[in-house]
């Protein structure tokens, strides 16, 4: 599974970053998210505002911290499909 968080390093990055982290504890997956603080790279996925996070090429948020049930539910869907 691929996760990136997309963002320049703003508190609110950090802390999606961190919350991303907890969501794959409690779900207990071995995976650990990318952190892509380039702005060409994150203008590339798409993604407008920042924070952001992508699982697997797909742009699931952008400009907002997901709450941790909508992270849990995105990334145990990705693990599924793996």
């Amino acid at each position: 599974m691929e996760i990136k968080v997309l963002g320049p390093g703003c508190a609110n990055c950090k802390r999606l970053y961190e919350e991303t982290e907890k969501a794959l504890r409690q779900l207990g997956l071995d995976a650990k998210p990318a952190k892509v603080e380039k702005i060409d790279e994150i203008v590339a996925h798409g993604a407008m505002m920042t924070p952001a996070l992508v699982i697997n090429g797909e742009v699931k948020s952008s400009g907002r911290i997901p709450s941790q049930r909508e992270l849990t539910n995105w990334l145990a869907t990705a693990a599924m499909k793996e």
